[in-house]
């Protein structure tokens, strides 16, 4: 199967030596801002690749990217700044979750605080595509500014937040900004490493989730009751001025050609925008708020399906997309944002259903529950630094599907565990997922950002960045949904997560519930294995066995 040639012709490098693409074909050369397929570029590209491709001497071209790449003065201050915003985005929903009860006393609005944490991912995942075409357009750092201002702006307007209805629209402008630090950081960190240093940076970036995921809870929990909530929105403040300052004064992009004002798809943006907000709230509320078939779910459903085809109309038209048609006709680019999307499904078994299954069913506190959870943050990033070792040998989408291979077994096993059980039994299978996944995300992340050029690089990114956000809402409403039915069957009908919620707050649940949690969980991780066997079919049936990689120049500093 061939979702639409990736190169042009030519051929390019994998990491485990040179051939051609499988799906490669003879298609239009690509627009040099990533904006267009076949329009006039500049530098234009003559025959297949056009003065960005360099003779090997074997009848075919070596693709180099000469686009501008990010440069520094010091490398050491930028990854530094990259981090520190990291660590803003990923401390971000740790923290606040654990002092929503402080919140809720303060504010009221029980009823809507889980939109505390929607309305922010709404604003996230629907921006993420906005941004990555405006980083290719203006360049990262004015970008980069732009979304730590924002994130910063929302952390002191959600610190001076007088009810819920406000603290909810200030989490949507601090969502505003996590979009572009989501995608921009990751871009940036693509642009400043060569590939074969590529997985140090990414490492450290993974690193910085797993360390938010052990030490976010513990921060929020500390402020919450030792000092006051609004200083978790705080405390963003100067961890933020410190990101800005060191990438205003170290990051040095080099200067863009100079040519007519670049066009921005405003109507594209506010369409996709339209489209996500749609979906997502359906998606997020359905079976929470209101049933899956009511008239609010399908209304949701339906304007989220008349949107996305005024989107795909304006998109058409336009000069300049914000999600340009090759991001889905590229082969490699389509099936690691599907892959990626599947990862985004199979992660809300852990994520979500864990911390429950630790403290329903093994009768675990909340931070035993948290821990185990976590060390599947610790495996993760260490795998994913040595990733690199593996798909140097056998490249990118081998590699990848070893990983989520691992990953397959590892959660079919899950439902294996026996009744009760010990805390280090779901520990151990956290602990070996993690491992998995991080030999499945990394080599996806840095093998696609490694076959398109500058100019393409933060489109391509966002779209990965896109999908998995857009899987893991998927997957929240679909194993929501099915869990809730395990639930009911088992407890005659009277069951769902909300009543788990209610049995462990007010005590331990009896035996009944405990099974049925159990039972609710088994059945989530088999779905979530089912997400890992769709990555692997797309994996085999989509992704080229080498990805055409493109050679990239040595970055300065």
């Amino acid at each position: 199967m061939d979702g639409g040639g990736d190169a042009t012709g030519t051929d390019r490098t994998d990491a485990d030596g040179p051939g051609p693409d499988a799906g490669a074909n003879t298609g239009p050369g690509r627009h040099r801002s990533g904006g267009g397929d076949g329009r006039a570029s500049a530098p234009a590209r003559a025959g297949t690749d056009g003065p960005l491709a360099r003779s090997t001497g074997n009848g075919g071209t070596d693709r180099t990217d000469t686009a501008p790449a990010g440069t520094t003065r010091r490398r050491g201050p930028v990854v530094a700044a990259l981090m520190l915003g990291m660590a803003l985005a990923a401390l971000d929903g740790t923290v606040v979750s654990t002092a929503v009860p402080q919140i809720v006393g303060d504010l009221g609005g029980f009823s809507v605080f889980s939109w505390l944490f929607s309305g922010y991912l709404l604003a996230v995942t629907v921006t993420l595509p906005v941004y990555g075409k405006l980083s290719d357009t203006f360049g990262r750092k004015p970008v980069l500014i732009v979304g730590i201002v924002l994130f910063l702006a929302g952390s002191l307007l959600c610190a001076a937040a007088w009810n819920m209805a406000s603290l909810i629209a200030f989490r949507v402008v601090q969502g505003l900004g996590g979009g572009a630090l989501q995608g921009t950081i990751q871009t940036i960190a693509a642009d400043l490493y060569p590939l074969k240093e590529r997985p140090r940076i990414v490492s450290k970036l993974s690193t910085v989730w797993a360390v938010s995921a052990v030490a976010g809870p513990a921060v929020g929990g500390l402020l919450a009751a030792y000092a006051d909530w609004r200083w978790i929105f705080l405390i963003n403040l100067p961890v933020g001025a410190v990101a800005l300052w060191l990438i205003a004064r170290h990051l040095a992009e080099q200067p863009r050609e100079r040519g007519p004002r670049p066009k921005v798809d405003w109507p594209g943006a506010l369409a996709i925008f339209l489209t996500g907000t749609l979906l997502l709230t359906a998606l997020v509320q359905g079976g929470v708020a209101w049933p899956w078939l009511s008239a609010p779910s399908l209304g949701l459903f339906a304007g989220s399906a008349a949107a996305a085809a005024l989107t795909v109309l304006i998109e058409r038209r336009a000069a300049e997309p914000v999600i340009p048609g090759w991001v889905w006709r590229r082969r490699t680019i389509a099936s690691v944002n599907l892959a990626l999307g599947a990862l985004g499904l199979l992660m809300i078994a852990p994520t979500v259903f864990l911390p429950t299954y630790a403290q329903s069913v093994l009768g675990l506190g909340p931070i035993a529950a948290g821990f185990v959870l976590s060390v599947m943050t610790l495996s993760w990033p260490v795998s994913a630094a040595y990733s690199n070792r593996l798909y140097n040998r056998i490249g990118f989408r081998n590699t990848a599907l070893t990983g989520i291979g691992a990953a397959l077994a590892v959660l079919l096993a899950f439902p294996l565990l026996p009744y009760p059980g010990e805390p280090w039994q779901p520990a151990l299978i956290m602990l070996l997922l993690g491992a998995a996944l991080g030999f499945f995300q990394l080599p996806l992340l840095v093998g696609v950002q490694s076959t398109v050029p500058w100019a393409e690089r933060g489109t391509t990114t966002a779209s990965v960045l896109f999908c998995r956000q857009v899987g893991q809402s998927v997957g929240a409403a679909l194993f929501g949904a099915l869990a809730n039915t395990v639930l009911a069957a088992r407890l005659g009908g009277s069951g769902d997560l909300d009543s788990v919620s209610h049995a462990l707050a007010n005590g331990s649940p009896d035996d009944g519930l405990r099974r049925a949690v159990a039972a609710a969980v088994d059945h989530v991780f088999v779905g979530s294995a089912a997400a890992a066997g769709l990555a692997v079919l797309v994996l085999l049936c989509l992704a080229p066995r080498r990805f055409p990689v493109i050679k990239e120049p040595q970055p300065d500093g």
